[in-house]
C-alpha cells in the first residue's frame, strides 16, 4: 500500500472513532505510522483529507448499489434495490454514522458540507438511472434531477422519518408507494 492510501485509511479510522472535530493531523500520522510532514505532503489540511475520503466512499457506494441491481428488474425494483443498498452502506459504514452524529451534535460546517455532497452523489446516481429508464421507455420523459431528488427524499422519509411517529414501513411498502406516486400517479 502506498503512503497516500495509508494516510487515507488512517484518517478514515480516526474520523470513524473520534469524529472530524476531535481528529488531528498528528493522530492521523501516528495511526498511519508516518511523520506528520508526510501527511502534509499529500493533504494540506484535515478538510481536504475528509473530502477525499467521502469522495472515495461515493465511488464505493455506486459500485455497491450497481452490484445489487438485477437487469431483469423493472425500474421501481431497480430503484428500490439500489437505494436500499445505498442506505445499508451508509448505515453500516462507521465513518458515515460518526459524521451524521457529529453533524447532529455539533453542526460542524465541513461535516455538513461533505454529507450534503454525499447525498448529492446519491441523487446524481439516481438521476443517471432515471435517464436510462427514460431511454428504455420504462418511464415517460421527465427532469431526471428533480425526479431523482424527489424519489430519494420520499424514500428516505418513508423508511426513516415516517417511523418517528408511525409504525415502520417495509421496503416492499415503500417500493409500492414509489410505484403509486411516481409511476402510476393518483389519477384514476
Amino acid at each position: 500500500m502506498d503512503k497516500q492510501q495509508q494516510i487515507i485509511n488512517a484518517a478514515a479510522q480516526s474520523f470513524s472513532q473520534y469524529g472530524y472535530k476531535a481528529t488531528t493531523m498528528e493522530q492521523v500520522a501516528k495511526i498511519a505510522q508516518v511523520g506528520k510532514g508526510t501527511v502534509y505532503l499529500y493533504f494540506s489540511n484535515k478538510e481536504k483529507l475528509l473530502k477525499e475520503i467521502v469522495r472515495s466512499l461515493a465511488v464505493e457506494m455506486r459500485m455497491v448499489a450497481d452490484q445489487h441491481i438485477q437487469a431483469s428488474e423493472g425500474f421501481v425494483e431497480r430503484f428500490d434495490t439500489a437505494l436500499y443498498a445505498i442506505l445499508q452502506f451508509r448505515e453500516q459504514h462507521d465513518l458515515m454514522v460518526k459524521l451524521s452524529l457529529e453533524l447532529n451534535d455539533f453542526g460542524t460546517p465541513i461535516v455538513k458540507e461533505v454529507l450534503d455532497s454525499f447525498e448529492q452523489e446519491i441523487c446524481v446516481y439516481i438521476a443517471d438511472k432515471v435517464r436510462l429508464a427514460i431511454e428504455k421507455e420504462e418511464i415517460r420523459s421527465c427532469d431526471p434531477e428533480i425526479t431523482a431528488f424527489l424519489m430519494y427524499k420520499m424514500y428516505i422519509n418513508l423508511i426513516h422519518d415516517w417511523q418517528k411517529h408511525h409504525s415502520p414501513i417495509s421496503r416492499e411498502r415503500a417500493a409500492a408507494l414509489i410505484r403509486l406516486y411516481f409511476i402510476e400517479g393518483l389519477q384514476p
